[in-house]
């Protein structure tokens, strides 16, 4: 029987962002991955301290970034790749109300490190913006894809990965230890997405799950070198492409690309974009979140060895770090969790 701190299940945005305190802390652990969710992969990975739809700030946006910066750059070392691209986000204005919202929102204390206080002018001839844009600041994207990539390959070096689907059935519990078949561990941590509406342990916790889909265009005659936001947002990538997205969608729950979403997204586009493109590529992802847009963090009601990380929803480059430290330090040291994220905000009488 092999004996490590811990094992996770899932190596998502969540996943990478615990297995990292572990290492952190010299704790050794076991991942266990089935490749089967793609909300963290066909994320758009974009950093930003304020929802963009009502000019509010995102909870806890000061200490999330704070950590950000550090996390991502340690981790483009490690990896050998680079995955933090600091592009400012521009939101395009629909109205003159819409830019007087953004000056009321640019005086508030929360906001005005965020909010550029004066309207940005179009110069782009291929962007339909007559209102101009505001412009965020202390906003990236982070590469996804190749963060996910990378670090499973570096997990799998130091012999921490097994790529397999988890046997619930397979794992058995103490008041001190759980075992996984020839892994024995102190603690399980469950960061798996979607995939948690099959967990036995947790499936009872209220987690909402949004279908998203997103297309790469091909686009040489726009040269823009920001993360535009409208009805949808549109994200610089190399080689003159963009990411566009994302839909969502509350009832299909398969990872198959549709046609449908391929035209709302196109519609879309259209309206905001004059110049020539192709499509070239679409993926389709579950995200997990939940009612309250905050993560489902902590251990279960009666096995304190068997603990969950997920719902991080749409944010989860942002918020995965923070949320990450905030559980490891309540399993090592018994620091409180975060009122907000604690699972037993769902678990009370």
């Amino acid at each position: 029987m092999k004996e490590v701190d811990y094992i996770l299940v899932g190596c998502g945005l969540a996943g990478v962002a615990f297995c990292e305190e572990l290492r952190a802390h010299d704790k050794s652990f076991v991942v266990f991955d089935d490749g089967s969710q793609q909300s963290s992969i066909v994320a758009a990975g974009l950093y930003n301290p304020v929802i963009l739809k009502r000019f509010t700030g995102v909870w806890k946006a000061k200490e999330q970034l704070e950590l950000v910066a550090s996390f991502y750059q340690h981790l483009e070392k490690l990896l050998g790749v680079t995955l933090d691209y600091k592009l400012p986000v521009y939101r395009r204005f629909a109205s003159i109300e819409e830019q007087n919202d953004w000056f009321t929102a640019s005086d508030k204390p929360i906001l005005e490190e965020y909010l550029h206080p004066e309207v940005i002018s179009n110069t782009n001839t291929c962007i339909e913006a007559p209102f101009g844009f505001g412009k965020v600041l202390e906003t990236g994207r982070i590469d996804t894809a190749t963060l996910l990539q990378h670090y499973k390959l570096y997990l799998k070096t130091i012999n921490s990965y097994v790529k397999e689907r988890f046997d619930y059935s397979a794992l058995s519990h103490t008041d001190s230890t759980v075992s996984y078949k020839t892994i024995e561990a102190k603690t399980i941590v469950f960061a798996e997405g979607f995939g948690m509406v099959q967990n036995p342990f947790f499936k009872d916790l209220p987690l909402n799950v949004a279908k998203g889909e997103v297309l790469t265009i091909k686009a040489p005659d726009l040269k823009m070198d920001f993360i535009l936001k409208s009805s949808i947002f549109l994200v610089p990538e190399l080689d003159d492409c963009y990411s566009v997205g994302a839909t969502y969608n509350w009832e299909d729950k398969t990872h198959a690309t549709t046609e449908a979403a391929k035209v709302e997204l196109v519609d879309k586009l259209k309206e905001l974009i004059t110049c020539g493109f192709e499509v070239v590529d679409q993926v389709a992802g579950i995200r997990p979140t939940t009612k309250d847009r905050r993560p489902l963090v902590g251990k279960h009601p009666n096995h304190g060895n068997m603990t969950i990380l997920n719902g991080l929803g749409t944010r989860g480059v942002m918020i995965g770090p923070y949320v990450a430290k905030n559980l490891y330090q309540h399993l090592e040291h018994g620091t409180p969790l975060e009122e907000e994220i604690d699972i037993k905000r769902f678990q009370k009488d």
